[in-house]
């Protein structure tokens, strides 16, 4: 498929005291070929960008990681019937320029949390506008699947050939899932990025998908404006599946709300001191120290006193 640039047009916006509420919405087409999701998350990542600093290209990495991960986590309709067949996906982008590693964990319920090494960089091409690639690098992305059901996590890795995340992404579903898919992504922010715009799409071919199909959904998908440019104006998850449907129709449409979750608790924070060697537990409890256990995914801070670490130890 061919998947327009995502990033074309703008990337500073207007508030958006109009803008929709966030939505991720499935549908498949009338013929039942393509499967599309379209997603708005730009309340979702705001509110992950509020958890710590981040710099504009550091935080527009971020975004589309989350929204990419909800993408893949979300499956379809179907899915739904089980609730306790929740699947987890975890993205891990591995780079090796100056981000690090961009981590985004999303479930089929939609709900989401993620985390750069180093939300702190800036990286820019020569007209301002976020140097993505750059700041990502070359290297391995991986993709864990998990149900509960399964015996055992899947895992798939492809190379990061185009940093941008959307492509990425794109490459893996289609070589390592092989499901012919397209990805697009984008993030948008006023000044002082204040004010965050964020959308994106997951197209996918079925089984079954005819020639003349696949032809429609190319031609729409570049025919697509770039989704910087959507994000300038209220935005709206069924208009972009509109936008990607036309000339093939769809199916019943469900929605689902997606949200910012983390699940750290105290107990987890004390469980992930589990990973010090004993003899440094014994040292703290004898000494009486305390320690402090931040949590990379949303930044809250857990005080973990010596007494408490007894559990640890099986006293």
């Amino acid at each position: 498929m061919t998947l327009p640039d995502p990033e074309s047009g703008p990337h500073l916006i207007a508030p958006r005291e109009s803008a929709r509420p966030d939505a991720l919405v499935r549908t498949i087409s009338e013929s039942g070929g393509v499967a599309v999701k379209a997603l708005v998350a730009s309340e979702l990542v705001s509110l992950g960008l509020s958890l710590r600093p981040f710099a504009p290209t550091a935080g527009n990495a971020f975004g589309r990681a989350l929204m990419g991960a909800l993408l893949i986590a979300v499956g379809s309709a179907a899915d739904d019937a089980n609730d306790n067949d929740v699947e987890s996906v975890q993205l891990q982008f591995r780079g090796d320029g100056p981000l690090g590693s961009l981590t985004a964990i999303a479930d089929s319920r939609a709900r989401v949390r993620g985390t750069v090494q180093h939300p702190e960089i800036e990286k820019l091409h020569r007209d301002g506008s976020p140097n993505i690639a750059g700041a990502i690098g070359l290297g391995p992305l991986n993709v864990v699947r998990h149900r509960p059901r399964w015996r055992s996590p899947y895992t798939g890795t492809v190379p990061l050939v185009s940093g941008e995340v959307a492509g990425d992404l794109t490459l893996y579903l289609t070589e390592s899932e092989q499901t012919p898919s397209a990805v697009g992504l984008g993030v948008a922010f006023g000044p002082q990025m204040i004010d965050v715009g964020a959308c994106g799409f997951l197209v996918q071919a079925l089984p079954g998908v005819t020639d003349e199909e696949l032809a429609q959904i190319e031609d729409n998908i570049s025919a697509m404006p770039g989704l910087a440019t959507l994000l300038e104006g209220p935005i709206d998850a069924h208009a972009i599946i509109d936008r990607l449907l036309i000339g093939l129709g769809s199916r019943d449409r469900h929605t689902m709300n997606p949200v910012f979750d983390c699940p750290c608790s105290r107990d987890r924070a004390l469980r992930t001191l589990g990973l010090l060697e004993r003899k440094e537990f014994e040292t703290m409890i004898r000494e009486k120290q305390s320690q402090e256990i931040i949590c990379e995914f949303c930044g809250r801070a857990y005080q973990i006193e010596s007494s408490e670490m007894h559990s640890l130890l099986g006293h």
